[in-house]
């Protein structure tokens, strides 16, 4: 007895289903491809942009204008040095105090926290990401910046003051903003954003590495150190960059407690400025070409800067799971 035949209709169907899938994976994968080259033009376009605006500034002050500390629109002579100095130092200050913070806080809610508390502290630190920049900019003006003025700096001078080498960076009188002012609040800032990826971070280690851990005999601080941290090094490193890209880039918060002088000084207390400061301050009153210019190099500085400390993240953490697949 023989198969039966399939009519040309129930032949049609399949095919016609077959080609309409065809149709739609080509399509998806034509919109992503896009979609990937419209974020590649329009990185290639804002670095297109940025060098044209800035060659003349680089043109006329070559390598000056990164040497130097000079910034005076009257007689048009400028140079990166102080904005680039603060914008560094700000950003390191903040990732020094949040850090441990944000490691304090990311351990705690995944590990040592009562489950009532858990999901109110975790959103009270996930709103603070919401806060604009400008509230922490006022905040820190009106409120932080008379407290360290009143209290905190004049301790540090008085006692690390004196002291060989680091006394240095806590000497002069206590302004209240300065560098040391936009570097507690950059890390106020960027506290929610480490802490955030930190705690997720630690969420995926697997309950059964933990677990044998204290079947062993150790102790919560020993699983944290010899079990969490080292299976989420990775995820840890990538959250201090994400917070470091967030400060290097941080705008009206730091423009109203870093003091706007274009000026390199020794000390922490002092007054100070940063690139994106220096932009958001001088932009709008810009008058000629070369000091609009000069404006237009310190964001493409500020570009390249962000893209390195991106890039060198990547390729640090390329090498650590490198290094975890051959200890493998």
């Amino acid at each position: 007895m023989g198969r039966p035949r399939m009519n040309a209709a129930q032949g049609a169907g399949p095919s016609r289903y077959a080609a309409a899938q065809r149709l739609r994976e080509a399509l998806f994968r034509n919109a992503t491809l896009t979609a990937a080259l419209i974020v590649l033009a329009l990185l290639g376009g804002v670095t297109v942009s940025l060098l044209v605006g800035a060659w003349p500034a680089f043109s006329h002050f070559k390598l000056a204008f990164l040497t130097r500390e000079i910034w005076n629109p009257v007689t048009d002579e400028y140079g990166a040095l102080a904005p680039v100095y603060g914008t560094l130092v700000t950003s390191v200050l903040a990732l020094l105090l949040a850090i441990p913070v944000s490691f304090g806080i990311a351990i705690f809610l995944t590990e040592l926290a009562p489950v009532w508390l858990k999901r109110p502290v975790g959103v009270a630190v996930e709103l603070l990401a919401a806060v604009p920049s400008i509230i922490y900019g006022i905040w820190g003006l009106f409120v932080l910046a008379p407290i360290l003025q009143q209290y905190v700096q004049p301790w540090l001078i008085e006692w690390l003051g004196p002291l060989p080498l680091v006394g240095r960076l806590f000497q002069g009188p206590p302004y209240g903003i300065g560098v040391l002012t936009s570097g507690f609040v950059l890390a106020i800032m960027i506290i929610p954003f480490i802490s955030a990826v930190m705690r997720d971070v630690f969420e995926t280690v697997p309950d059964v590495l933990k677990e044998s851990g204290y079947g062993l005999g150790a102790t919560t601080w020993e699983v944290i150190w010899q079990v969490i941290v080292p299976h989420s090094r990775t995820g840890m490193i990538g959250g201090v960059m994400l917070g470091l890209g967030r400060a290097l880039g941080e705008t009206m918060a730091v423009t109203f407690v870093i003091g706007n002088a274009h000026r390199i000084g020794s000390s922490l207390l002092a007054p100070g400025t940063t690139i994106s400061a220096s932009i958001a301050n001088e932009f709008a009153e810009a008058v000629g070409d070369l000091y609009t210019s000069s404006l237009i190099a310190l964001g493409a500085l500020l570009f390249l800067i962000t893209f390195s400390v991106i890039a060198a993240a990547r390729f640090m953490l390329l090498r650590m799971d490198r290094r975890a697949m051959s200890a493998v």
